[in-house]
Parts: structure tokens; C-alpha cells; sequence
């Protein structure tokens, strides 16, 4: 009898400490917490004119997009990259855990934010426009490149958008591209770190020579919707306001006035 009380006991103990080992590693350590080193990809450079204005020490540029952290709402006030067809890839990748940005000066909100609330960790440059390279598809998964999502939002009209930025660029070859959550006062929050619940999404998309760019930009409610994409184009100038971000200021006046108030949707193939 004594002999199967310590075996009891024995099994008791190592059942328990693989239930604390099974928590510690979902709760603190992750096997690919930090982005290999190999397979890196190309740089993408941004051209300096299309650079969103941004607060003091705000600004985050990782190897294939940047962003502008907004601490106030715990989420990139916008994130912008480039896109050419040569870096729309099929690749199976294996998705590596969210992590927090090491380049977010006042550290980016911690994934357990999103954890049971509802919401999905959306992406705003997608992951998809990064399988190209294991190193860029693994560097959209910092915690300053989401927003919180509903889920049929960021698997339906949102997901619409940009499975249509990649047609572009397919046609298109090269664009670049601005998004983020509409951030102001007053929405609902979620986590510890109060993370901001935006009510609306935006994406501008731009083409074109750079000397004279053509620019679409898209507002949608942050609501699933079966209407067409071209439903939600604005202008920038309305984006503007609703952010109180400025997004050409390396422009100059009078182009960035003429592009900035058009909403040129007959130009793109939808």
C-alpha cells in the first residue's frame, strides 16, 4: 500500500508540473518569439512624399512596412507599405504567435489584450502581402500592426480589400498603401492596456508615377457588408479630417490639393 501512495503522489507531482510547464509557455515564453535572422527579403523603401505626418518618437520602421504608434489608443495610428506583383506569393507559412514591437518605444499592447474578447487580432498591413519571405511574413505579426477586429469584419468586407489591393498590384505592378483604424475619443476598449475599439477602417492606395500619383482611398464602417468596395471610396481629404492626420504632406501644394480631394474610382479596375 505504501508503495502505490508514492506512486500516487509521484504521478500527482509530475501531472502538476507539466500543468505548470503547459502554462508557463502559453503565458510567457514562445518558441519564436523573436524573427529569424535568415531569409530576410528585400527592404521596402517608402517613398519620402508619401510618409503620413506622425508625433515625435512615434515612428516605426521594420525591413517591409512602418507605422506610427499611438500610445493614447494602443495601436498604430496608420501603417504603410509597398506592394509589387513580384511579391504576391502563394507560400504556405507557418503563422508564429503575436508579439509585442521592440521598436515601439512605449511598447506596443500585449497580445492577452485581445484574448476572449470578441475580437480578432486584425492585421492592417496584411500577412498575406508578406509571403514572399518567412522573415516579412513573420514581421506583420508585431502586436503594433493590429487592430481589434470583429470577426466577420476582418474575414468578410475587409478581407474584400485586400484580396483587391493584390489584384491591383497585379495589374498594376507597384503600389503603395495607408491604412489604420479611425482613432478619436470616446470608443470602447478592450484589455488591461484599454486597447481602442475603432468604429471605422481606412485604406488609401496609391500608383502612378510618383511625380503625379493616382490615389484611392476607402472608408468602411467597421461592419461586415455585402456592398461593393467602390461604395466606401472617399476622398483623402474627408480621411484627413476624420483623423486629424495629414497624409501627403512631402507634396506639393497644389498636386496634394487636386489628389487629395478627388475620388478618381472610375480609373481603377474593380
Amino acid at each position: 500500500m505504501a508503495s502505490i501512495r508514492r506512486d500516487r503522489i509521484l504521478y500527482t507531482s509530475l501531472l502538476l508540473l507539466c500543468m505548470v510547464l503547459f502554462w508557463a509557455i502559453e503565458n510567457h515564453w514562445w518558441p519564436e518569439d523573436k524573427i529569424a535572422a535568415e531569409d530576410v527579403g528585400v527592404t521596402m523603401d517608402l517613398p519620402n512624399f508619401l510618409i503620413p505626418s506622425y508625433a515625435r518618437k512615434s515612428l516605426v520602421k521594420h525591413r517591409h512596412y512602418m507605422l506610427s504608434y499611438n500610445e493614447a489608443y494602443e495601436q498604430a495610428a496608420w501603417v504603410a507599405y509597398g506592394l509589387k506583383a513580384s511579391q504576391l506569393s502563394s507560400a504556405e507559412r507557418k503563422r508564429p504567435y503575436f508579439i509585442e514591437d521592440p521598436e515601439v518605444k512605449t511598447f506596443s499592447a500585449d497580445w492577452k489584450n485581445y484574448k476572449n474578447s470578441g475580437y480578432n487580432r486584425g492585421h492592417l498591413c496584411p500577412a498575406g502581402d508578406r509571403k514572399f519571405s518567412k522573415y516579412a511574413y513573420e514581421e506583420t505579426f508585431f502586436t503594433s500592426n493590429i487592430s481589434p477586429m470583429k470577426p466577420d469584419f476582418n474575414a468578410g468586407v475587409w478581407n474584400r480589400l485586400e484580396l483587391q489591393v493584390r489584384n491591383w498590384a497585379r495589374r498594376y505592378d507597384s503600389l503603395y498603401v495607408i491604412t489604420g483604424g479611425v482613432l478619436r475619443k470616446g470608443l470602447p476598449a478592450i484589455g488591461y492596456e484599454k486597447v481602442a475599439v475603432p468604429d471605422a477602417f481606412y485604406k488609401i492606395v496609391v500608383r502612378g508615377a510618383l511625380s503625379d500619383p493616382e490615389v484611392l482611398a476607402f472608408l468602411i464602417p467597421h461592419e461586415e457588408s455585402a456592398a461593393q468596395l467602390s461604395s466606401f471610396s472617399v476622398s483623402v481629404d474627408q480621411l484627413e479630417r476624420l483623423t486629424g492626420i495629414d497624409f501627403f504632406p512631402g507634396l506639393g501644394d497644389v498636386l496634394e490639393d487636386q489628389i487629395e480631394s478627388e475620388v478618381a474610382v472610375s480609373s481603377w479596375k474593380f
